[in-house]
């Protein structure tokens, strides 16, 4: 997942299911993503390591003291409480694993429109007469 700051707030999203959290998974999805020059914050993971020499300009965040994992990424944090929100209460809980990238691609796509005036002013008309 990738969240754009957008100063205080969460800017876009991305989502995307990937095999595995190696390099070889994690840097394909980050140069779809995110635009080479732009500032990426991780975690110390390694499969990050090497972002700088994709064009990025890679910051790493350390834990320090007793603070928990989820206070270096609260916009990740909050996306992911709000996706499984989501699918909990459209799906039902019947989330098929087959069928996951269309839930992300569906929820990105919904999270990415939210404050869109044109999505907001735009609504269908039903008439059952002819």
């Amino acid at each position: 997942m990738a969240a754009q700051e957008d100063g205080r707030r969460i800017g876009r999203i991305r989502l995307r299911l990937i095999p595995d959290a190696s390099a070889a998974s994690l840097h394909p999805f980050i140069q779809d993503s995110v635009s080479p020059g732009s500032v990426v914050h991780t975690d110390g993971w390694r499969g990050y390591s090497g972002l700088t020499t994709k064009g990025y300009v890679h910051q790493v965040a350390v834990l320090k003291g007793k603070k928990d994992a989820s206070d270096l990424r609260p916009r990740v944090r909050l996306v992911i409480s709000l996706l499984k929100r989501w699918l909990m209460g459209t799906h039902q809980g019947a989330v098929s694993h087959k069928h996951l990238h269309y839930y992300l691609d569906e929820f990105a796509f919904r999270f990415n429109r939210r404050k869109s005036p044109v999505v907001a002013s735009c609504f269908i008309v039903w008439s059952s007469k002819r």
